[in-house]
């Protein structure tokens, strides 16, 4: 099963439109890379949610920390424990891995993925840096 067309559907209902012309390499570059894992859920043989995490090396830290960098269960699959899931998985991969621990951003318009996180066990932690780079 191609699972690219599904994966745009659901990064567009997370609010990633324009994925179509990159999104297969990029399944790729993670698929091949030792500290990344993309994960998706399927019922009834459709594609309902996808996962992407990646692990985080860390110098000065006997445990490496774990990302979840994108998660998206469509809009009609939502509270049917299928993010609960997923999250589980990478919290289960992240101690398999000896992380210290498991992050991820989440925007602050999604305010239901908020509520989500926090049942997870997650806490706010506030300061995060970004520094957009020109190509």
């Amino acid at each position: 099963m191609n699972d690219e067309p599904r994966i745009t559907e659901l990064l567009n209902q997370l609010g990633y439109p324009g994925t179509e012309s990159f999104l297969l390499e990029k399944m790729q570059v993670i698929s091949n890379s030792p500290n990344s894992e993309l994960f998706v859920y399927e019922k009834d043989q459709k594609v309902i949610a996808v996962i992407s995490m990646n692990f985080v090396p860390q110098l000065a830290l006997k445990g490496d920390f774990a990302r979840i960098s994108y998660m998206a269960v469509d809009a009609f699959e939502r509270s049917n424990g299928v993010g609960k899931e997923l999250e589980e998985l990478c919290v289960s991969l992240a101690r398999t891995r000896n992380c210290e621990r498991i992050e991820v951003h989440c925007n602050e318009r999604r305010l239901d993925a908020h509520r989500f996180y926090i049942r997870q066990g997650y806490y706010e932690s506030p300061k995060y840096f970004v520094k957009k780079l020109d190509r």
